[in-house]
């Protein structure tokens, strides 16, 4: 008895921890872990490389992608470069507000707005950015590539590259 009391007066009190503080702003979700090897001298070395997707669900969203030697260094890196790298998207009554093709390096992303209540319908890194991004209906399809990054950064591209109409003068409309 006497070790346990000893071992409890020797121990740091906790820090008051406060749930507001703990949570973030941000909802995100680790995409992808991949373990990479390269070969030195000695033999292999291991790292792990992860892609990560954070968004507000209120029009932000944002993408990172880092290395480390272990997966838990490595989702904390690519968090904060993720929250580095965030854009700010047009949404429409919980859609896109136009139809957008956009194509980089080999992967071509054609988004279409829905209908209400037709939900997300595409492949699982545009449901992922799309739903942290806030969007509710869409239709999307990828065409030639089928690396997780790459869809994940294209289809930042496209939906960064979307302007609503403002509303007003009819003969000269600008883009916002």
């Amino acid at each position: 008895m006497e070790r346990t009391q000893e071992a409890t007066k020797n121990k740091r009190p906790r820090p008051s921890v406060n749930p507001a503080e703990t949570q973030s702003e941000y909802s995100s979700v680790v995409l992808q872990v991949d373990r990479i090897s390269r070969t030195v001298k000695g033999g292999r070395r291991i790292r792990f490389r992860t892609l990560v997707i954070i968004g507000n669900k209120n029009g932000r969203v944002g993408m990172g992608v880092a290395k480390a030697n272990e997966v838990a260094t490595a989702v904390a890196k690519a968090t904060t470069d993720a929250k580095k790298n965030m854009v700010n998207i047009a949404l429409v009554n919980g859609t896109i507000p136009h139809e957008i093709t956009i194509k980089m390096d080999r992967a071509k992303i054609i988004m279409k707005p829905a209908k209400e209540g037709t939900s997300i319908i595409a492949g699982s890194a545009v449901r992922t950015v799309a739903e942290l991004a806030g969007i509710r209906d869409l239709n999307a399809k990828v065409i030639g590539s089928a690396t997780k990054i790459n869809i994940a950064r294209t289809t930042l591209t496209c939906l960064s590259s979307l302007r609503v109409r403002e509303k007003g003068n009819h003969d000269k409309t600008k883009l916002a």
